[in-house]
């Protein structure tokens, strides 16, 4: 179902396009707009899952974020394939195979098996809240205790992808990762909160 406030098709189509155009090879998308930004990367993932069949893996911070995404994400395409894939967390797609897991290493059995040349691409999604990273790998997705060990590095849900994936996109606001390069895009402009409760644009003029 088209929501109000999905994103415009031209936008959409022009945005993927810088996407698909840029040269960098792992990329970071730190602006505000996590839904719209998600749209985005999801899109650019899934015409690149055409023209280059394997493995996808989308790897979002937790279960409750990627129902999230399933609703909010800013065009309808996007919202059904994240409910399609939300339960099995694995879905073919043409002649690709796309993967959901979460930060925690106990949601990772579905993608750790995959032989390295088979994945194309992985899609990392941090939520604006923070939790450490050693508390998601104590956690599995239905709440029990995992026995993973928690002596990881920093960011391991990341840069372990970085390791094996030629392409990665992550998702995250005000958190610097290593070996990335940011691309913005001019339509989402920076909010900085002005009252409590009120967001203004930080280029509004307010003289």
């Amino acid at each position: 179902m088209i929501h109000k406030k999905d994103l415009d098709k031209a936008l959409l189509y022009e945005s993927v396009k810088v996407l698909v155009e840029s040269s960098y090879t792992h990329i970071h998308l730190s602006q505000q707009k996590l839904f719209t930004l998600y749209s985005l990367a999801f899109q650019y993932l899934l015409f690149k899952s055409i023209k280059d069949p394997g493995a996808y893996i989308i790897r979002v911070e937790d279960s409750h974020l990627a129902e999230k995404l399933s609703r909010k994400a800013k065009d309808d395409s996007t919202r059904r394939f994240m409910q399609k894939i939300l339960l099995p967390r694995r879905l073919n797609y043409k002649n690709s195979t796309f993967y959901l897991d979460y930060f925690h290493m106990g949601s990772w059995s579905n993608t750790k098996d995959i032989p390295p040349s088979r994945i194309k691409a992985g899609l990392v999604v941090k939520n604006t809240t923070t939790r450490p990273f050693d508390e998601h790998a104590l956690v599995d997705e239905v709440g029990e205790e995992s026995p993973v060990m928690v002596d990881l590095p920093d960011q391991y849900y990341f840069t372990s992808l970085q390791k094996v994936a030629p392409k990665t996109i992550v998702i995250a606001f005000e958190e610097e990762f290593p070996n990335v390069e940011k691309i913005e895009f001019p339509f989402i402009k920076k909010e900085v909160k002005a009252l409590s409760g009120v967001k203004l644009a930080s280029d509004l003029n307010i003289d």
